[in-house]
């Protein structure tokens, strides 16, 4: 597979913050597509994002700044931006509309990803919070398949379940799954 520009920019920008943020010794993951294309989805090609505990968003955004990346916050509170280069990288502080806990960012993998070892969210975890977004205004299942049949055999469908339980959207999802095949055998469908 040939790389184009802006995917070796992503990757370059995925390495460089993920760097600065362990030097800086800020608990972090890597989240998002990314983290997916770390566990063996298809690679996005939009941005980079990282997931920090809301209390250490300030640590995190001057760590940023002091390395000389630019961090941008936008009107939307529950992350900053860093640029690096010709790309962005989203570093969340909230996900879920919850703001994000340490114990969800301790809880990740050690990963290789590109080279450089992260931590990298569960693909449980990202499961949970790629369904918990799912709203009336965002509501596509048809990115969210290709996730679930890659990372199958690594979530804890049950958990999953559980904590998306207040989800209609969820629900729906986890019924689709199991009744297309992608995942069997599990109480998926309540009786």
């Amino acid at each position: 597979m040939t790389l184009n520009e802006s995917q070796q920019d992503l990757r370059e920008a995925l390495k460089r913050v993920a760097v600065v943020l362990k030097q800086a010794e800020i608990p972090f993951a890597l989240t998002g597509g990314y983290a997916v294309w770390a566990r063996g989805g298809p690679e996005p090609d939009h941005d980079v994002d990282f997931l920090v505990a809301e209390e250490d968003a300030e640590t995190a955004a001057s760590a940023c700044a002091n390395e000389g990346l630019q961090v941008v916050r936008p009107p939307e509170d529950w992350l900053f931006k860093v640029f690096t280069d010709n790309s962005m990288v989203d570093v969340l502080h909230r996900h879920s509309g919850e703001p994000a806990p340490r114990s969800v960012v301790e809880d990740a993998d050690e990963i290789e990803v590109l080279s450089v070892q992260m931590p990298v969210l569960s693909a449980t975890e990202l499961i949970v919070q790629k369904l918990l977004a799912l709203d009336e205004h965002y509501c596509d299942f048809s990115t969210m398949l290709p996730v679930a049949r890659t990372l199958r055999e690594q979530v804890d469908w049950e958990r999953v379940r559980r904590e998306t339980a207040s989800s209609h959207f969820a629900a729906a999802f986890l019924f689709l799954i199991e009744r297309l095949g992608i995942v069997e055998g599990l109480s998926l469908v309540e009786q």
